[in-house]
């Protein structure tokens, strides 16, 4: 990271020049009456990509575009510029004949990074590049600090992250990214309005945490004077919803936890959750392949695609593996045979898992599933059969009454899904919550408190329910090939300098 950085260290007295020399440019212009920031407005008729790909059409037709100078060739009396607006790059050809000798010579002290708008004919240069013969250039506004040269050449991921704005200046491919995730997540508000979900909105700030196994962020509300958590959750919320009479919901929303931090995790992310009454989790596999293969293929045009250099094949059915099973595929551990908790502790014990008091049996069957198999699961695989110990919220398998109708879809070792049949008996459901607080009072700082209006909403009757959250930016991770949770965000939280 030391040689990297050298180019740049180096640098610095030239930049410091750089910053001088374009100050100085400004307050010419100013004095000159030229302000480039009063207000102006600037009336574009087509874009970039537009015009390479309509020329055909175009070719001689009077344009209006504006946008960044990325790039000037000074040819004397006629100049090249790359113009950048937020569909791609056209060059400009501005020569003295037709601008004039003050407009021209105005545009040859611009700066690369000014913002210009252009007017003129549409045409293709002696070279086959299609172009705009400017006709008239007006500075927009004036960039101060040049625009670095090697921005990505560097790749200081860092400075990218802290400096989006720079990262999506220089990067066309940065900006492409966060184009797919936009049509990612309007292609899933597509699809689920097609199946007749209602979008909603449920409250950020929650006086009880709930909803999943996570720590929450506390802030305080001054008027009421009572603790707040930013919620960790949709789900509670809008299963109150189901139990109004709203059939099928939605929404898509920032979620907090108060936890560490890597490539897959970002203490604010986008969450979506979904509800549909009168169906379980087996309806929630088939709407959960479903949506993230049409998310594919209407953005992507295929589900054939590739993800840290692993192709996957989203098109074929989505394999389905109990937890018992993943364990004794991938860890050699039949754990159908341990029945007591003591026998568990011993199997915990002989693998090196960290059982502690709180601990039941199916804790140690998770702790062995993310031991030995999350990591093996490649493609699209739906994990059933959870312990009721890990699922509060999850209704209980009738066949195998430890375990739930709940399932989680991992994909390349990483959860994308997590889904149940809703539980929807409020005296189970109060246990569990006991249970929780029980935890939470033992120390786990993931656990649920108890919630007295959530319970008072089931006891007025929920209908059986199929409910399932989708992390948003680990799918579009997947969708754009891209290796970290933070190329996917455009302001990931960072440490301060």
């Amino acid at each position: 990271m030391a040689q990297q950085n050298q180019p740049v260290e180096a640098a610095q007295p030239e930049l410091s020049e750089l910053l001088r020399i374009r100050r100085e440019k400004l307050a010419d212009l100013k004095a000159r009456g030229k302000d480039p920031y009063l207000h102006t407005k600037f009336e574009r008729t087509s874009s970039a990509k537009e015009i390479l790909e309509k020329f055909e059409e175009m070719e001689g037709s009077m344009v209006s575009i504006a946008g960044r100078i990325m790039s000037k060739r000074d040819m004397g009396k006629a100049s090249f510029l790359d113009v950048a607006d937020q569909s791609g790059r056209i060059q400009i050809y501005a020569r003295i004949n037709e601008m004039g000798e003050e407009s021209y010579e105005e545009m040859k002290k611009w700066d690369i990074g000014d913002i210009a708008g252009v007017k003129g004919e549409v045409f293709r240069t002696r070279r086959g590049e299609i172009s705009i013969k400017c006709a008239e250039i007006t500075l927009l506004s004036k960039s101060l600090t040049p625009l670095p040269e090697k921005f990505h050449g560097l790749k200081d991921t860092d400075l990218r992250y802290r400096q989006r704005y720079v990262d999506l200046i220089v990067n066309p491919e940065v900006r492409d990214t966060f184009v797919k995730r936009s049509q990612i997540i309007r292609e899933i508000r597509n699809y689920l309005d097609s199946q007749g979900f209602l979008e909603v909105e449920t409250p950020v700030l929650h006086p009880i945490a709930g909803g999943a196994a996570a720590r929450p962020f506390i802030t305080h509300h001054n008027t009421l004077d009572m603790d707040l958590y930013l919620r960790i959750a949709l789900e509670l919320h809008l299963k109150r919803l189901i139990v109004g009479g709203f059939d099928r919901v939605y929404e898509l929303g920032r979620v907090f936890r108060n936890e560490g931090m890597s490539t897959r995790h970002n203490p604010e992310f986008t969450m979506l959750e979904l509800y549909q009454a009168y169906t379980d989790f087996e309806g929630m596999m088939n709407l959960a392949e479903n949506l993230i293969r049409n998310a594919a293929h209407k953005v992507l045009g295929t589900g054939k695609i590739t993800f840290g250099g692993v192709e996957l094949d989203l098109d074929q059915p989505f394999q389905r593996l109990s937890m018992m099973e993943a364990v004794k595929q991938y860890a050699g551990i039949d754990f159908s045979t341990v029945a007591t908790m003591e026998e568990a502790k011993a199997l915990a014990k002989e693998h090196g898992l960290p059982v502690e008091d709180r601990h039941g049996k199916g804790d140690v069957l998770n702790m062995l599933f993310e031991k030995y198999c999350e990591e093996k699961i490649v493609q699209p695989t739906f994990i059933l059969g959870h312990p009721v110990e890990i699922s509060p919220l999850a209704k209980r398998d009738p066949n195998k009454p430890g375990y739930t109708e709940r399932f989680e879809l991992f994909i390349i070792g990483r959860e994308y899904a997590n889904a149940f049949s809703e539980l929807n008996d409020p005296l189970d459901q109060r246990e569990r919550f006991l249970h929780q607080a029980a935890l939470k009072a033992a120390g786990d700082d993931e656990a649920n408190d108890v919630d007295e209006d959530f319970l008072t909403a089931l006891e007025y009757g929920m209908p059986p329910t199929g409910g399932m959250g989708i992390g948003i930016d680990r799918l579009v991770m997947m969708l754009t090939d891209s290796p970290s949770i933070r190329d996917v965000l455009f302001f990931p939280t960072m440490k301060p300098i």
